[in-house]
This record gives structure tokens, sequence and C-alpha cells, in this order.
């Protein structure tokens, strides 16, 4: 097999005879030449992209896209933090203006209930102790935050304290002032006779007269002058008609005189409550009230208790 090969700047074709040794021989060589230049590009190509180098720079590119979507990602909770942040702030200000309230009310109600304003200054926490106890670690506020945050919990704890015990100290005097006698256990009518010594009006005598008369029309309601319980109802010598009640803490009132006896030993009875009808029974020159203050055992001038007010 022979191939011509036909150039234009000669004149003359050239033959190669593919049957011809040498020329099978310098093809092979070319052949050869041509597949080793080809295995070398291939090897310097697989060095360049399979080296460790390679490997350890696309590594870093991937971490560096890692700490980009991370930092935007820690933006983004950092945001949301101090939007946080900002809210509990402006809840904190609601909170100090509550307390604000809570301080004046305390220092109303003390002066309401004629306190000692050195007991109960709400300007100053009560004192308090205890053992320390272990506490939890937990999220870390900004310090001033957290700072604000703490003073105003130990704020609310002792108004918390001390509005508890002014609470306490007010119904103590709320149940006090129920129990003590108070006022004219009639409405109208007049101080015929007073507390002490004075002429008996029936004898003539001096003697001593244990408590005060108001006269009035027969069939005046008769009132508790203090809660308590009757403990007497019936007719006692010289006294007619008589209730007695039992107002606790050394207090009783005695009720005499009267035409109608309206409670019954053991009932319970509030400020105010019709205990009885007045009337005359008993020794007694007309229709009236007599009205009597025990305490502890002893019997009391009822005036200032009839002229003291709830």
């Amino acid at each position: 097999m022979q191939i011509i090969l036909v150039s234009k700047a000669r004149k003359a074709p050239r033959t190669l005879d593919l049957a011809s040794p040498r020329l099978r021989i310098g093809l092979a060589g070319l052949a050869a030449a041509a597949m080793l230049s080809f295995a070398g590009i291939g090897a310097v190509l697989a060095m360049g992209i399979f080296s460790p180098r390679s490997q350890a720079m696309n590594q870093i590119r991937a971490l560096q896209q890692q700490v980009k979507t991370q930092h935007a990602q820690l933006a983004k909770v950092r945001s949301q933090a101090q939007r946080d942040v900002n809210g509990l702030a402006v809840k904190l200000g609601q909170l100090e203006a509550q307390s604000v309230r809570l301080d004046a009310l305390g220092m109303r109600l003390t002066q309401v209930g004629k306190l000692d304003p050195k007991e109960f200054d709400f300007d100053q926490a009560p004192s308090v102790g205890g053992p320390e106890a272990d506490s939890e670690s937990s999220y870390a506020l900004p310090p001033s935050l957290n700072t604000s945050i703490s003073g105003l919990a130990s704020r609310f704890d002792s108004q918390q304290a001390q509005l508890r015990a002014l609470q306490d100290l007010l119904l103590d005097r709320k149940v006090t002032s129920k129990l003590r006698p108070a006022g004219m256990p009639v409405a109208g009518g007049y101080i015929s006779s007073y507390f002490g010594a004075r002429v008996d009006p029936i004898n003539g005598h001096r003697s001593f007269h244990p408590g005060l008369d108001i006269a009035v029309p027969d069939d005046t309601k008769v009132h508790a002058v203090a809660e308590g319980i009757v403990t007497y109802a019936g007719v006692r010598r010289g006294y007619g008609n008589v209730v007695e009640i039992d107002h606790g803490d050394g207090y009783m009132t005695r009720y005499a005189h009267n035409s109608k006896l309206l409670v019954h030993p053991g009932e319970h009875v509030k400020v105010g409550e019709v205990v009885a009808d007045s009337g005359s029974t008993g020794r007694s020159t007309g229709p009236h009230v007599h009205f009597e203050v025990w305490y502890k055992g002893r019997v009391v001038n009822p005036l200032t208790y009839v002229r003291a007010h709830r």
C-alpha cells in the first residue's frame, strides 16, 4: 500500500510506501512518543487535582462557607436576642411603675390605719435572713438589666412582706374594733343618770350607780354595742329583764329594764344587732335602758365607750 503526498511547494508528488520496514518503524516511534506525551499530561493533571494540597484547599473553602453561614445565623440570633432584651426592658419599666404605686398604697394605708411610720417604712427593706442556698446557673442577661431585675425582685419581696404584715395588723384592728364596746345602745334619748355615786331615786340614800341610765320611750330598740356571745338573757333582781353579752378580750356589756328580750344565751350577735326592746321592768321609775360595761371582771364607766366611734 502506497500513500501519495501532493504539495504546492513541490512540483513532484511524494510517495510513501507503507510496506517499507523503515517507514513502519518510524510511525510506531511517533505513536509511542504521542502516547507517552498524553500519559505525562494525565499524570500532571491527576497530581494537580488529587494532591493533598488541593484537598486541603477544598476543605478550607468548605469551612469558610460554613463560617459564613453560621455568621449569618448568629447575626439573626443576636437580632432576636436584642429584641427580647428590649421587650424585657419595657416590661421592667412597667413593673417599676407598679412598684412605685405599691409603695404609695402602703404609705397611704399606714396613714389611714394610724400606724407607726417607723414600723412600716416602705422606703426600707424589712430585715430578713437565712442560710445561703446553692443557686443554679442561668442565662446571663446584660449587667444593667440583670441588676435592675434583681433589685426589682428584692423590692417586690420586701413590699409583699410589709403589705402582708400591714394587712394582718389592720385585720386584727378591725376584729378588735368590732369586739370593743363603742357607741350608744339606743338611738335618741338622753342620759338621765350617770355612773358613780348618786342619790338613789327610790329610797333617797347615797348609793353607787354601776352604769348609765338612758331615758327612751317604751319598746325602743336596744342594740349591741359590740360583737359577741349572749351569756345571759333573763330576769335579775333589781335589773328586770336583762341581756348580758361577752365580747371577749375581757369585755362584757349589760342591758337592763327591758320590756322584751329578743336573744337567747349562746347566740352570736353582731355590732348593732337588736337584742331587746326597752321598758321599765325591775327596780325602775320609768322607761329607760340601764347600760353597764365590764372589763376584766370590774365595772367601768360606760361614758368613755358611748362617746367612742368606730
